[in-house]
């Protein structure tokens, strides 16, 4: 592998940030500096940090950036669940990205498990 571009899971945690910037497209200018922010910044950092890890010579830096992948991704479905349960968000559309984060999350325990088996 030469590329985190090439880990499905870097692609899996790309996807999900596009669709939260889809999502939060509607959301009121009011909170442009709140909710929209703040829930499009966890999902980015979500691949960033994935993509951060790829870059880390050795085997424990990578599984810290995993990690931070993974607490963001929990960050992501805070903001995206809050946003359901004060009306910025459709039942439907927190079901597909809690859904979403749900596969990702899967994603990064393994591929964190795998590289514990393997230090």
């Amino acid at each position: 592998m030469n590329s985190y571009r090439d880990l499905i899971v870097w692609k899996a945690a790309l996807d999900l940030a596009v669709d939260c910037y889809s999502a939060t497209k509607g959301f009121p200018n009011s909170e442009a500096y709140g909710m929209t922010s703040q829930t499009r910044r966890s999902a980015a950092s979500i691949a960033a940090n994935v993509a951060e890890s790829h870059g880390r010579e050795n085997t424990g830096s990578f599984i810290q950036f995993l990690r931070m992948a993974q607490g963001s991704l929990k960050e992501l479905e805070t903001h995206v669940i809050l946003s359901e349960k004060v009306g910025l968000l459709v039942e439907k559309e927190l079901v597909r990205l809690l859904n979403q984060a749900e596969e990702v999350g899967k994603m990064l325990r393994s591929v964190i498990r795998s590289l514990q088996q393997k230090s």
